[in-house]
């Protein structure tokens, strides 16, 4: 097992996309480590296997520092979710678009922004899992979810999260379907993290704001909800953490910006 992460760190060359042959980063052999350890302690348990992966030393990987968006920031995304890049030509006054899906990709930064989902979770939110009286949301763990950890979590929408949401659904054809998700792209399908990875950064892109990405705004959410005097044990409930470890990083980032 050594050799084959050896292999992966120094001679795999991944096919992407966008056509890049840049290796795997360390946060991906990460992964790799962690699923084969979680597989073969499965198979310890269930069939008696041997766990090899005890022996293998984890790949270290250099933590980053976290940093959340800017209420700025924010603003000018939900600004550019309605309207587009001005256009400036030659011959006529500037001018910019309203955008077919302005009120969708608004109901969905404000969703991330007040229930710190991670992009999985908010790809597989279904209606019946909002409630837009109360703002009541449940995450359902596993393949029907997306939560980790084995077990769903409550979050809550805040009024102008449940307004943005009311105001996309109300056009569907499908608003009173609980199985029915919340959130479609444009060829009427759910959504994946690839997708939505690539929606924020093009919302991101008009607004002018670098390194935006659907966890960021988990970070956001959790820092946002420390400085407001939120305390970690509930913060670890909401993000579904299964130790605090992450949320003490987080209130560092808070008592910082607090400071």
């Amino acid at each position: 097992m050594v050799a084959y992460l050896s292999w992966l760190r120094n001679e795999y060359t991944p096919r992407r996309y966008n056509g890049k042959t840049h290796p795997l980063s360390p946060k991906s052999l990460r992964n790799v480590w962690v699923t084969l350890s979680s597989f073969y302690s499965w198979a310890a348990q269930e069939l008696g296997v041997a766990q090899i992966m005890k022996s293998v030393p984890a790949p270290r990987i250099k933590k980053t520092p976290i940093e959340p968006l800017t209420q700025d920031e924010v603003q000018r995304m939900l600004k550019a979710c309605v309207y587009s890049r001005e256009a400036r030509p030659s011959n006529r006054r500037s001018f910019t678009m309203r955008l077919r899906y302005g009120h969708r990709d608004q109901a969905i930064i404000l969703t991330l922004l007040d229930t710190g989902l991670r992009a999985m979770e908010l790809c597989k939110l279904l209606i019946g899992n909002i409630d837009l009286k109360t703002g009541r949301v449940e995450v359902k763990h596993g393949v029907i979810g997306g939560a980790k950890g084995g077990k769903g979590r409550t979050v809550y929408l805040g009024k102008t999260t449940r307004k943005a949401v009311w105001r996309y659904l109300v056009d569907r054809e499908d608003a009173n379907d609980p199985d029915a998700p919340v959130f479609l792209d444009q060829h009427g399908r759910h959504f994946n993290p690839g997708s939505l990875r690539q929606l924020i950064k093009d919302i991101a892109e008009r607004a002018d704001v670098k390194d935006a990405y659907p966890h960021k705004f988990r970070h956001t959410f959790a820092i946002t909800y420390l400085c407001s005097g939120g305390g970690i044990f509930t913060l670890q409930s909401l993000l579904g953490h299964s130790s605090l470890e992450m949320v003490r990083h987080y209130a560092q980032v808070a008592e910082i910006d607090i400071a």
